[in-house]
């Protein structure tokens, strides 16, 4: 306890009678209280209590904000940041697409006013939303057995989905892949929801461990949910082909398991709306029931907005309306109503002919850019690298991010060498790339691959 001591006697001297020139603030000779012999008999106590909050520590830090902030800081031309899941122009810009400004026009025109909507969302945007993602004629649409609300992106939506299964399904598991998007422990830790994961990286290949899959996913207690990554996996990119799609299914039947997909790239990944969506529509259309998280964050480039959805697939369409009004009583004590900005620009353009179109074309181009950096990567390390090892894997991953194979000394030299910010689990965001500095990256890793093992570690297959 901080405490400031002077000496105050049995001279009865009172505040109100001391000088008040002697008490001016200043050097020694001016300020009494800094001459301890002048009032060795006055005695003031000026005490600090201890904070409340003294037992809260300090979390560590977010491993990918953390990466844009040393990005920041960095003054080097060459610096890359290939940290964050952005989309970047070949300019290394944001991207405000098209088609998004024009149904933020079309509101301003209207005169659309910010009153809050209902807790389960813009009911043209659940609408909207639920038909991107299994088809406008699929039979779950039809018979009304998809219980939808517009959640914040896709966390709000996962951690919506979390706490339905802590409350409903008490003691269920949730088994994720290893690895996975860095936000998910987070957000079932957070639900206390217990999780396991099930192989799906194998580092020998630079691929799927798909036999380890299926054993771990066999292995999993009866009922639990199996997390997957419905496109483009992240951090990976690795994706299962359509056969092992089937045999996916297959297992989760058997085991009487509930999927759970996680959905943040639709059309972004391939160009294609419906290509991306396919391992869902397969397990809709064997009458499974399941839930999907969906986000707009990637493929409308509607970050900052907070735009998603949380769909839960029923049986029947009783279920799904009992599900949809626990998920509405979990979703008022959390944030009451969800954001009407970017529902409206979805409902807008998914509505729009023209729009929809257009939009798109701006997913293929989007896509495209990033096929396109990643070819001229491989390119420039096929080129450049004279070992003979085998960079393909570059392109059988598909979506923004590339596992490299790197590990963490690797890619620390990434970073301090080279100036390239990337995550240490040797992820990095093609997005963030552009063509000029495809041949400067491929230096940097090949550089790191060869020359930046520690000492104890050995070289990684490629």
């Amino acid at each position: 306890m901080a405490s400031l001591m002077l000496s105050l006697g049995s001279t009865s001297l009172l505040p109100r009678e001391i000088n008040k020139d002697k008490l001016k603030l200043g050097t020694s000779a001016s300020n009494p209280f800094l001459k301890a012999k002048s009032f060795s008999r006055v005695t003031m106590t000026v005490a600090v209590k201890p904070s409340r909050f003294e037992g809260i520590t300090m979390a560590p830090p977010d491993p990918i904000l953390g990466v844009s902030e040393a990005f920041k800081a960095d003054t080097n031309g060459m610096k890359l940041n290939l940290g964050v899941g952005a989309y970047r122009t070949e300019e290394l810009q944001p991207y405000v697409l098209n088609v998004v400004k024009k149904a933020e026009n079309l509101m301003l025109e209207r005169g659309d006013n910010k009153e809050y909507l209902p807790i389960e969302g813009l009911a043209a945007f659940n609408k909207a939303t639920a038909e991107l993602l299994f088809g406008a004629g699929h039979p779950v649409i039809k018979e009304q057995r998809v219980a939808t609300i517009q959640g914040l992106s896709g966390t709000g939506s996962l951690r919506l989905a979390a706490a339905l299964i802590e409350r409903y399904f008490p003691g269920a598991k949730v088994v994720i892949s290893s690895p996975t998007w860095g936000n998910h422990k987070n957000i079932f830790n957070d639900a206390k929801v217990p999780w396991s994961e099930y192989r799906y990286y194998d580092p020998k290949t630079i691929g799927l461990d798909f036999e380890g899959m299926i054993a771990d996913i066999k292995e999993a207690p009866e009922g639990s949910f199996i997390l997957l990554h419905g496109c483009a996996h992240n951090p990976t990119g690795i994706d299962p082909t359509p056969e092992q799609w089937v045999k996916i299914a297959d297992v989760i039947q058997e085991k009487n398991h509930i999927p759970f997909f996680d959905v943040a790239y639709q059309g972004f990944a391939s160009g294609s709306l419906d290509e991306d969506a396919a391992s869902v529509r397969l397990f809709a259309e064997r009458g499974m029931e399941f839930f999907v998280a969906q986000s707009y964050s990637k493929n409308l480039g509607l970050y900052a907005e907070r735009i998603g959805a949380i769909n839960v697939v029923c049986s029947s369409a009783d279920a799904a309306t009992r599900v949809k009004s626990q998920l509405k009583r979990i979703a008022r004590p959390m944030y009451s109503n969800p954001p009407v900005h970017g529902a409206r620009i979805v409902a807008n353009v998914v509505g729009d002919v023209t729009m929809f179109s257009e939009w798109k074309a701006e997913m293929e181009m989007m896509a495209g850019r990033i096929k396109t950096v990643r070819q001229e990567l491989y390119d420039s390390l096929v080129s450049k690298d004279k070992s003979g090892k085998d960079w393909s894997f570059i392109l059988k991953q598909i979506g923004m991010f590339s596992f490299t194979g790197l590990n963490k000394a690797q890619s620390d030299n990434m970073t301090d060498k080279w100036h390239v910010y990337m995550t240490k689990d040797g992820r990095i965001s093609l997005a963030g790339l552009s063509l000029a500095k495809c041949e400067y990256l491929a230096d940097a890793i090949i550089d790191s691959y060869h020359n930046a093992l520690l000492y104890w570690e050995t070289p990684i297959e490629l």
